[in-house]
């Protein structure tokens, strides 16, 4: 029986609260604990680092036995560790909470993902993707004005009472989820051989390697430098903050549901090009502009993301055998918590040298040469040219 929709996008709203719920209050929080702003970088990097090798293994273990058995844990951990960051007294303490918060998180996102693919195919699937992408901009879009507007009030610590919405969650799973009977999977080492081989993919790697530079530029520009630019060039609040994060979630949450028609038409690895190129042009135009132009490209940003993101997951997803689905698409999180753990840290040190803007427009133009050189192996898209031919339901 197929799961709820709602119950996926549930998962996934609450795979979000990550970070994208305290990253509107990372400089009063490094304030209010006697550190400099400059280090809310470690703040965001400490809830993905575990992801760089729980989400693979997550997926292993998905795959081996069953999705609603890992899910739950993973739920649950995510939520009791979220609820216990907002105790702590040092920042050691905030950082040690996180990390073990991630490692609840790094299993969520991929695996309602992975729900989606083993019970939807063709259009249904990629429509329903964008679906699981909308809500995820959503959330995205919410989550900062909700963590700024609850720091304004109340103080930072009650901003973390939102993580006990995954542990409501983990209950809706256990009464309505069925319990899966995975696929056999042979032997452990069959397995890792087998889903190696699937990695190794040119269409696999490429999305792969894109998915690390992207969610790199992605945590380490979005949401950990610009709450900063913003604090520091335009004297932004931590509600006002939150509300110019949401533009982007607001125009992402469009495209993300009109993936399905745009796949319909164009075929992924196009789009996939097309928006790394926009990714680049906005993050130096953000870097060099006033409030109000920044805001716009906040906006263009948010579409290419909308169409880039659930595009990047289909790719991966259609590649792989049922067997192995959970384990490669895991591998692609895997590599997008390697961006999103190295972002933050690499900001974290880039502001030791240059400015807000300086590093945005840097980090822009790298994206650009990275982009050329991408579109011109044109590994994502066959040789004869255009549509998606996978897509077809």
């Amino acid at each position: 029986m197929r799961p709820s929709r709602l119950l996926i996008f549930a998962i996934t709203a609450s795979g979000l609260l990550s970070n994208s719920v305290l990253v509107s209050s990372t400089p009063e929080i490094l304030r209010d604990l006697g550190h400099p702003v400059s280090r809310a970088g470690l703040v965001v990097a400490a809830g993905t680092i575990p992801g760089i090798v729980v989400a693979p293994a997550v997926g292993f273990l998905a795959d081996r036995f069953g999705r609603r058995r890992i899910l739950l844990p993973c739920l649950v951990i995510f939520g009791v560790f979220g609820l216990a960051a907002g105790f702590s007294p040092t920042l050691e303490w905030l950082l040690a909470a996180r990390i073990a918060q991630g490692v609840g998180a790094a299993g969520l996102i991929n695996l309602a993902v992975v729900l989606i693919v083993d019970n939807w195919d063709g259009l249904d699937r990629a429509a329903l993707i964008g679906q699981n992408s909308a809500v995820i901009t959503v959330a995205v879009a919410v989550y900062p004005v909700l963590g700024g507007a609850v720091t304004d009030l109340f103080g930072w610590r009650w901003m973390f009472v939102t993580y006990a919405i995954p542990l409501v969650v983990a209950g809706l799973v256990g009464l309505h989820l069925v319990v899966d009977q995975p696929v056999p999977t042979g032997k452990v080492g069959d397995q890792v051989r087998a889903a190696l081989v699937e990695i190794r993919r040119p269409v696999t790697a490429t999305v792969i390697v894109l998915g690390a530079i992207v969610f790199l530029l992605i945590f380490g520009l979005f949401l950990s430098l610009m709450p900063i630019h913003m604090d520091q060039e335009f004297g932004l609040g931590p509600t006002q903050r939150g509300l110019v994060a949401a533009v982007p979630a607001l125009s992402s949450t469009v495209s993300s549901l009109l993936v399905a028609r745009a796949r319909s038409r164009v075929h992924g690895g196009w789009l996939v090009y097309a928006g790394m190129f926009v990714f680049a042009a906005t993050f130096v135009i953000m870097g060099v502009a006033s409030l109000w132009v920044l805001v716009a490209a906040a906006a263009l940003y948010g579409l290419a993301e909308g169409l880039t993101i659930p595009t990047m997951q289909d790719l991966v997803a259609d590649e792989a055998p049922e067997h192995l689905r959970a384990v490669v698409l895991a591998a692609w999180v895997g590599a997008v918590r390697v961006g999103q753990t190295v972002g933050p840290i690499g900001v974290t040190m880039a502001l030791g040298y240059w400015s807000t803007g300086s590093v945005l427009v840097f980090s822009g133009l790298a994206l650009f040469v990275v982009s050329v050189v991408a579109t011109l192996t044109h590994t994502l898209v066959p040789r004869n040219g255009g549509r998606q031919p996978a897509l077809s339901g």
